[in-house]
């Protein structure tokens, strides 16, 4: 075989239509060799040393080789832990830049550095070969025909977010094909993005979809690593998301497809950790090519500093490991066409160990990069090291999931007290929070539930988790969940209690979409989906995670309704998605203000209103320059308010639009007038809207 020198840029195995060039980034290794496999994977076919080092990469050009080359690496070096040294060349390693793996982790002890079981782990050198039990890299050729294709880029003030699982969408629909279901080709079947279209949503996050596997205590226990935030390649799709008939191309044809609907794609990003887990986990990757430049390593050496609870943390501050990231970004940004990310655990992105820092490394390279800071970015602000709740400390140009947000709605809608300055301070963007450094509404990502924790249904029929399917003694889940059954535990056939967790649904979604901010739905809250009061169902492969598409299987179809027709209502008034944060400033000579607080008996809130224990009604009124005024009415009191309607704020009728007690929107109902009044039911909200002269 044909060998030279090749370039140590760019990383990877990089296909030129002559041949191949191998570039692994490793300062510490003393050898790096090249393991090719025969197409099924099985036998080492070759093992070359690249014979380059440069600026710390190693690199060799094979005139010889093609697109669909199965590879891997072995790296010498020193095995030391106590120096933070794991080289062991007896372990395949995936390449940290491969852009497609063929097959799957096959647990045995083979797959770790060290003998398990052995009293010393320093001493425990393994020494036996782990190809058999690992996927391998696959060199690719990137090249697609995308025609006409057109990001949509829709405002940040106009976007609707839907949290999707590519397997969760598709796995129950009963019009795909069997081997579609469960993959981005499903995902991409018109009668799966109709749904979406049909909903009103901009845009879709999806889970994990970056490579990942499952942990071997979850396949022990029959179970699997369903949600993905486990990922071991940063630039290949998922395998288990790829038809059998289909192939690496697929992410890329559901982008299009989506994106000829309209509809954005953000992909849920995992960069703060991998799936080599804590000092006893796998060899796999990162961790025998340079373990300790990809990782924080503890004062320790043979322990990693963890801020994720995942035994580990990338290091973000070494310029290879942030150019990897920042190169991973831009490969699904400009091969793969998608429209943003959401990353989790953003605040381990930001942190030098101990500290964390909103202007850290990552995230200047990100916004001052040309192609990255033109797409959405949104961080989970917080992680478990020290200081690591940070909701409102992301940088400019990040939008931040706000779980004050969800608590605030939650716990007002729950009738708890005193619950009013929270939910003030939520429906209008929380700008407490993230007024600052010209940042505008959208930075608040709204959202009363996500993957983690109940779903909508669940939310109003349980008050405990119940999470025994996972076989962890309903040990695992948040314990806080700020819910309330409504009157029993579970299901129920009750006429009342059914009719009462209806409305109190409703109530979530009318607060969520007519907040200011961006607010995100979960899949499947819009037609019903229940875990059964899992709130952890991180494990759950099956129909406890699964899109319910019929009414036979539980779907929801008059919900589904309301939950449009409120999608629609945002999007077609400017008023409930404004661009600039409202405190109140007046909108016209005659002193009207863009934002009023008015008490359910009139006139104005006060600041000894806003700390009373015992008012649970709030109005909230909304005016545009060009004369739409939004009236929200909520009582979370479970007897029926009356509400008095300002005295000159439209003429000549206030139209009712939403009525969350009987489920209507832009309803029939008689209009009111000025200085009417209101009955709203107990626990429902009404919304009202109207013209001033």
């Amino acid at each position: 075989m044909r060998l030279e020198p090749g370039s140590p840029f760019p990383l990877g195995a990089t296909w030129d239509g002559s041949g191949v060039n191998f570039a692994l980034f490793s300062a510490h290794a003393e050898k790096v060799e090249l393991c090719l496999f025969d197409p099924k994977g099985q036998r080492e076919t070759d093992r070359i040393a690249l014979p380059e080092f440069t600026h710390e990469v190693w690199h060799g050009y094979f005139p010889d080789l093609r697109p669909g080359q199965l590879y891997g690496y072995r790296v010498h070096g020193p095995y030391d832990p106590k120096a933070g040294m794991r080289f062991n060349p007896n372990k395949l390693l995936l390449d940290p830049y491969v852009k497609s793996l063929r097959g799957d982790i096959h647990w045995h002890d083979a797959l770790f550095g060290y003998r398990i079981g052995a009293r010393n782990e320093d001493l425990s050198f393994d020494r036996r070969d782990s190809a058999r039990r690992m996927p391998k890299c696959e060199v690719i050729d990137p090249a697609v025909t995308w025609g006409d294709d057109h990001p949509p880029k829709h405002p940040w003030s106009q976007t609707i977010i839907y949290e999707a699982h590519v397997k969760g969408m598709t796995a129950r629909h009963p019009e795909l094909p069997r081997h579609l279901k469960g993959t981005f080709a499903g995902l991409a079947d018109p009668s799966v993005v109709d749904h979406l279209v049909k909903l009103g949503v901009t845009a879709i996050e999806l889970m994990p979809v970056q490579s990942f596997f499952d942990e071997k205590h979850l396949i022990d226990r029959d179970l699997g690593n369903y949600w993905g935030y486990n990922t071991i390649g940063f630039f290949a799709p998922a395998g288990r998301y790829i038809s059998p008939t289909g192939n690496l191309h697929e992410f890329k044809v559901m982008v299009h497809r989506l994106h000829t609907a309209g509809i954005e794609v953000i992909m849920d990003v995992v960069y703060n950790h991998t799936g080599e887990g804590n000092q006893l986990g796998p060899t796999l990757s990162f961790r025998g090519i340079d373990n300790a430049n990809y990782y924080y390593l503890a004062d320790d050496p043979r322990y990693y500093f963890d801020t994720t609870g995942c035994g580990h943390t990338l290091k973000l501050t070494h310029p290879r490991v942030l150019q990897m990231v920042t190169d991973s970004l831009r490969y699904w940004v400009e091969e793969c066409h998608v429209d943003g990310f959401r990353f989790d655990l953003a605040s381990a992105l930001g942190r030098d160990r101990d500290v964390f820092d909103p202007n850290a490394v990552f995230f200047d390279a990100v916004r001052q990069d040309p192609v990255l800071s033109q797409v959405k970015m949104i961080g989970e602000p917080w992680d478990l090291g020290p200081d690591g709740y940070q909701v409102g400390n992301m940088p400019p140009t990040f939008a931040e999931w706000n779980d004050k947000y969800r608590g605030a709605v939650r716990a007002f809608w729950r009738g708890d007290r005193p619950a009013m300055p929270e939910m003030g301070r939520s429906l209008l963007g929380s700008a407490d929070t993230f007024d600052r450094g010209g940042r505008r509404p959208w930075s608040s990502i709204n959202f009363i539930t996500a993957h983690d924790g109940f779903t909508l249904m669940d939310l109003v029929s349980y008050e405990h988790k119940h999470n025994e399917a996972n076989q962890e003694d309903n040990r695992d889940g948040n314990d806080n969940n700020l819910s309330r059954n409504w009157g029993t535990e579970g299901p129920t056939d009750d006429p009342h209690i059914r009719h009462l967790r209806d409305q109190v649904r409703r109530n979530f979604v009318t607060t969520l979409l007519l907040s200011q901010g961006t607010p995100m739905l979960l899949m499947g809250d819009e037609v019903g989906r229940s875990q059964g009061g899992n709130n952890n169902a991180y494990c759950q492969d099956n129909e406890m995670n699964w899109q319910p598409w019929t009414e036979e299987d539980g779907m929801d179809t008059g919900f589904l309704q309301f939950v449009r027709d409120v999608v629609t209502l945002r999007r077609r008034h400017r008023i409930f998605r404004q661009e600039a944060f409202l405190h109140g400033a007046p909108i016209d000579e005659s002193g009207h203000r863009n934002v009023v607080w008015l008490r359910p008996e009139g006139g104005e809130m006060t600041g000894e209103d806003w700390e009373d224990p015992n008012r649970h009604g709030l109005a909230l009124l909304l005016r545009e320059p060009a004369g739409l005024s939004a009236l929200l009415l909520l009582n979370q009191f479970n007897e029926q308010m009356d509400f008095k309607l300002p005295a000159e704020d439209v003429t000549p009728e206030w139209k009712v639009m939403v009525d969350t007690e009987d489920g209507t929107v832009n309803p029939t109902k008689r209009p009111f007038g000025a200085n009417d009044h209101v009955k709203v039911a107990a626990n429902a909200m009404v919304v009202l809207m109207g013209q001033r002269a």
